[in-house]
């Protein structure tokens, strides 16, 4: 049984000002809450259908059986799967670590947060630093379009300029007019930076950058692409 105030409050989280007073996120759906439950984050509370398969391994968690009926009025999907968790923010230090990082400049799509955040974690890139002003990884859409992975990665939100200005590793940026990316030897260590949907990267920041990078145009005629399918075609040229 679920209580109205617990529904309230659950619904409330859809909002980014009170996943931050909170300090607490919504995943849902059984692969999502599976990867969850094998992850290093805490779990706040479960609640769960007596069809979630995985209701066996939820003994550390605080945790509801609730009907379908209550399922389907605290979720943020049309057809909610079988269980929804209330997971708390980590609040862990950055790890400093080498390898590629990302950097987002204000991408403002939560699908296109998702696929980066899943790109990311096939090419092995741990770290993704986002502009304050780039879509909430913890917004609804982006944790059910980042899969597990959201799980996986060190997700910081910083002031950009501050950030890249103590950078002594080489910053990449991916542009229209860079250097084709194809056939390119790249550090070990490195940033790549990846710009708004509409505007590419910001001019306070691109003055960062120490070497543009782009995406040749093979015979096509479509004048950009999608940010997402961009970085996963260059995190690629850097991770290979």
């Amino acid at each position: 049984m679920i209580s109205k105030n617990q529904i309230k409050f659950i619904k409330s989280l859809s909002l980014k000002k009170n996943r931050v007073k909170a300090q607490l996120f919504v995943a849902e759906g059984e692969k999502i809450v599976n990867e969850l439950l094998n992850s290093n984050l805490e779990i706040e509370h479960i609640y769960a259908t007596k069809q979630f398969s995985a209701i066996n391994r939820c003994q550390k968690s605080a945790i509801t059986l609730i009907t379908n009926d209550e399922l389907l009025r605290i979720s943020n999907l049309t057809s909610p799967n079988n269980v929804l968790a209330i997971v708390k923010i980590s609040q862990k230090e950055s790890e400093k670590s080498g390898g590629i990082k990302l950097v987002l400049d204000d991408v403002n799509d939560p699908g296109n947060l998702g696929t980066i955040i899943r790109m990311c974690d096939w090419f092995g890139v741990t770290q993704l630093i986002c502009s304050n002003s780039t879509v909430d990884c913890y917004n609804a859409k982006v944790v059910q379009s980042a899969m597990g992975s959201l799980f996986k990665l060190d997700i910081k939100y910083l002031d950009l300029a501050t950030y890249l200005a103590d950078i002594d590793t080489p910053i990449y940026g991916a542009y229209m007019n860079g250097v084709d990316v194809k056939g390119q030897e790249f550090p070990k260590q490195a940033h790549l930076i990846m710009g708004n949907e509409a505007n590419g990267i910001s001019e306070s920041i691109s003055k960062y950058i120490t070497n543009k990078v782009s995406i040749k145009n093979i015979g096509g005629n479509t004048e950009s692409l999608n940010v997402a399918v961009a970085t996963s075609i260059l995190l690629h040229e850097f991770c290979s």
